[in-house]
């Protein structure tokens, strides 16, 4: 099944929420913003998405609620704390004033209180990170193989009208020699008037012209690609550089078609075949 290169993705477990979103690019992209405590992860973190994602531009938002987690303790220093309250009394006695001293105002003084990270913590909520990430990419994955699907359905529906214009452009290269050779008779017959034709001159001018317009093998290489590229549409693996490719040869072929057709219909067609291969080329692109 192809994917799409663009994508969104989340996953949450307790304090942390990852995001993922992709756009279109020609080679694999990765950035990710992390707290500054865990930036040691985004290499682990790259090499983790480049098992899931080969092209597009991936960004990464890794959020942290460190109000759901216990990996800050409040530490508090009694002595100080005494010690402070010891010195206020003292000032108060000193200067006659009220000795009423909050606990809130003893934490707020300097030192009395401070947070200490628990590095256990800080390692748990690593491999949550990990873990979560892992979880984001899934759903990720998801998304873009139900964009992948729709993609895949729109190209085969073109693939579809590839090979009815192809046989359309068959068939009128045949139709296209005999009323060649219908005008070249009529056209002898009209300049040499009661004179026999001669028929081998006929046969021969419409050889070569058949020859000139003959588009068997465009039409057969054609056929051969539509048929790779419905093959692709079912690979589990990238293909978007090769659909890049296919949509060239395409392109090359009706290309020469048209180069060999010599009246309207046979142009109207060969118009038709590009605009669809340019509607299988801009579906392509987005194709991982």
């Amino acid at each position: 099944m192809i994917k799409s290169m663009t994508g969104y993705g989340s996953a949450q477990n307790g304090a942390v929420k990852i995001e993922l979103k992709s756009v279109n690019n020609r080679y694999f992209d990765f950035n990710v913003k992390l707290p500054r405590a865990f930036m040691s992860l985004e290499e682990p973190l790259k090499q983790q998405a480049q098992k899931r994602v080969s092209r597009g531009k991936l960004d990464v938002f890794v959020t942290l609620d460190l109000t759901k987690t216990d990996t800050d303790k409040v530490a508090i220093n009694l002595n100080l704390a005494e010690a402070y309250y010891d010195a206020a009394t003292q000032i108060a006695d000193k200067l006659r004033l009220s000795r009423e001293l909050s606990p809130i105002e003893i934490m707020k003084l300097p030192d009395v209180v401070r947070i200490e990270r628990d590095d256990g913590g800080a390692e748990e909520l690593a491999a949550a990170i990990t873990s979560v990430f892992e979880d984001a990419l899934t759903a990720f994955d998801a998304q873009r193989e139900r964009e992948g699907a729709n993609l895949g359905a729109d190209i085969a529906s073109r693939l579809d009208e590839l090979e009815r214009l192809t046989a359309r452009a068959a068939e009128r290269s045949t139709v296209t020699v005999a009323e060649y050779r219908a005008k070249l008779a009529a056209r002898m017959a009209e300049i040499l008037e009661n004179t026999q034709l001669d028929e081998s001159r006929i046969l021969t001018e419409a050889a070569i012209f058949a020859d000139k317009v003959a588009i068997n093998e465009e039409t057969v290489r054609l056929g051969s690609h539509i048929a790779e590229l419905r093959g692709m549409l079912k690979s589990a693996e990238p293909v978007g550089r090769k659909l890049d490719f296919l949509v060239q040869e395409l392109n090359r072929e009706a290309n020469t078609i048209g180069s060999k057709g010599n009246d309207a219909e046979m142009s109207r067609i060969v118009v038709d075949l590009k605009a669809e291969i340019e509607k299988i080329r801009e579906q392509a692109q987005n194709i991982e």
